[in-house]
C-alpha cells in the first residue's frame, strides 16, 4: 500500500498517521457469516448504484467508536480486498476532548486489526463550552466542528473521499425530521461534494438497516465506545420519536422503511409546491432548481445522474 502523508499540522501534536502493511484481513473471521455477507451485499449495491468508489480513490473512513463506523470500516476493508479497482482506506478518529472518551480502545482495535489510521485530538469540548448559546443544540455545534475536522484531516492525508456511517434508518429519520419539524423536503445524499468543494462525502450504508448493524456488532463483539459528551443518552429526543413512529408503522406496514427510502429517488417535482421547481415545455427534461443546487431528472437520458435532496 502506498504510504500516505504523516503530517497533520492544523491539529495538535500526536496525530501522525499509522500505516501498517497488509497482513491480515480483519473481516476474514466473518467470511461464513450470513449477516456479514448480507451487509456486504448492501454496501456493494450502494457503491454500484451511486458510483461511490472509483479507481485510485483514497478514502478517509470516520471512526467514532460506535457500531456504525466500526461496521462500515470492516465492510469497506473486505470489499477493498475483493474489488476489481484499487483504492485505499485510512481510518480517522476525531477526539472532541470529552472527559472519559476512550480513544485508547479505538486505537487498540485499529492497531490490532492492522488498519492504517489517524487519531486526531482537538479542543472541541472547550470551544463548545465557551461558544454555545444557552438552550442551543449541543449536538449541532459538536457535529459541525467534527465534520470540519474530518474534512481538513482527509485533505491533509491526501484523501479525495470521506466515508460516513449513516445507515438506511438515518436517511429515513432525517427525511421525517425535516418534514415534521423544519418544513423541508430533504434527507441525505449517498454521495455529495462537501461544502469545502474538495472532499466528496459518501454514505455506503444507505441500504443497510440499523437492526442488522446492531446484531452484527454484537456477534463480532466490537469494542463500542461512548462519545462521553454531556448530553449522551438524552439528546436527539425527536429522532428517537421518529424511531418509535417507524416501529409502530412497521407493525401495520412491513415495507414502510423501504418505501420511504425509495421515495428519495423517485421524486416528481411538478407535484410539489415549491415555486423554485419548474417544468420545461412538453418534451423537455424536467429541471429541479432549488436554491444553489440543480439536479437533472433521468428523462430520458440514463447517463445523467439524478441528484435530489442533498
Amino acid at each position: 500500500m502506498k504510504r500516505l502523508p504523516r503530517s497533520c499540522e492544523h491539529f495538535s501534536a500526536g496525530c501522525d498517521l499509522v500505516t501498517i502493511a497488509d497482513k491480515i484481513n480483519p473481516a476474514a473471521a466473518f467470511k461464513d457469516n450470513r449477516l456479514f455477507r448480507k451487509l456486504r451485499h448492501g454496501v456493494g449495491k450502494a457503491i454500484a448504484d451511486f458510483g461511490l468508489i472509483e479507481t485510485g480513490d483514497r478514502i478517509a473512513v470516520a471512526v467514532s467508536g460506535g457500531k456504525d463506523s466500526y461496521t462500515l470500516l470492516l465492510l469497506l476493508e473486505d470489499l477493498r480486498r475483493r474489488a476489481p479497482v484499487p483504492f485505499e482506506l485510512v481510518a480517522v478518529n476525531i477526539d472532541s476532548g470529552y472527559p472519559g472518551y476512550r480513544t485508547d480502545v479505538i486505537e487498540g482495535y485499529l492497531k490490532k486489526n492492522e488498519f492504517s489510521y489517524q487519531m486526531v485530538p482537538s479542543e472541541h469540548y472547550a470551544i463548545i463550552k465557551e461558544k454555545r448559546r444557552p438552550g442551543s443544540s449541543f449536538c449541532s455545534i459538536c457535529s459541525r466542528l467534527k465534520r470540519g475536522a474530518l474534512y481538513e484531516t482527509a485533505q491533509t492525508l491526501g484523501c479525495n473521499k470521506l466515508a460516513l456511517g449513516h445507515h438506511q434508518d438515518d436517511f429515513i429519520e432525517t427525511l421525517l425530521l425535516n418534514q415534521f419539524f423544519v418544513g423541508s423536503l430533504k434527507s441525505m445524499a449517498a454521495s455529495m461534494l462537501a461544502d469545502n468543494g474538495v472532499i466528496t462525502v459518501i454514505r455506503p450504508l444507505v441500504y443497510v438497516v440499523e437492526e442488522d448493524i446492531v446484531a452484527f456488532s454484537r456477534q463480532a463483539e466490537l469494542p463500542i465506545v461512548c462519545c462521553c459528551c454531556p448530553v449522551c443518552g438524552t439528546a436527539d429526543i425527536q429522532r428517537k420519536r421518529m424511531k418509535r413512529l417507524l416501529t409502530e408503522l412497521q407493525n401495520d406496514i412491513p415495507h414502510v422503511k423501504s418505501s420511504l427510502l425509495k421515495a428519495l429517488s423517485n421524486v416528481h417535482p411538478r407535484h410539489l409546491l415549491d415555486p423554485t421547481l419548474r417544468r420545461e415545455p412538453a418534451g423537455s427534461p424536467e429541471i429541479v432548481a432549488s436554491h444553489s443546487n440543480t439536479a437533472r431528472l433521468l428523462n430520458p437520458d440514463p447517463q445523467v445522474i439524478q441528484q435530489i435532496l442533498d
